[in-house]
C-alpha cells in the first residue's frame, strides 16, 4: 500500500521569506488550516521539511 501525508497549514505565511510562501504555494495551501494530502515521496518530504514549522503533518495507510 502506498502512504499518503495529510498536511495541514497551522501557522499563517504572512510575514515569512518568499521562498516558504512558495513553498506552501506549491503544496497545494492557500489558507489556514487547509488540509491536503500528497503521495509520500522524497520531493514531498523536503519541502515539509522545509517549512515544517507551519504545517501539521499526518500519515494516512491507504
Amino acid at each position: 500500500m502506498a502512504k499518503k501525508l495529510e498536511i495541514t497549514l497551522s501557522r499563517s505565511v504572512i510575514g515569512r521569506p518568499q521562498d516558504q510562501r512558495v513553498t506552501v504555494k506549491t503544496l497545494g495551501l492557500k489558507k489556514m488550516h487547509q488540509t491536503v494530502v500528497h503521495e509520500d515521496n522524497p520531493a514531498i518530504r523536503g519541502m515539509i521539511n522545509k517549512v515544517s514549522h507551519l504545517l501539521t503533518v499526518n500519515e494516512i495507510n491507504a
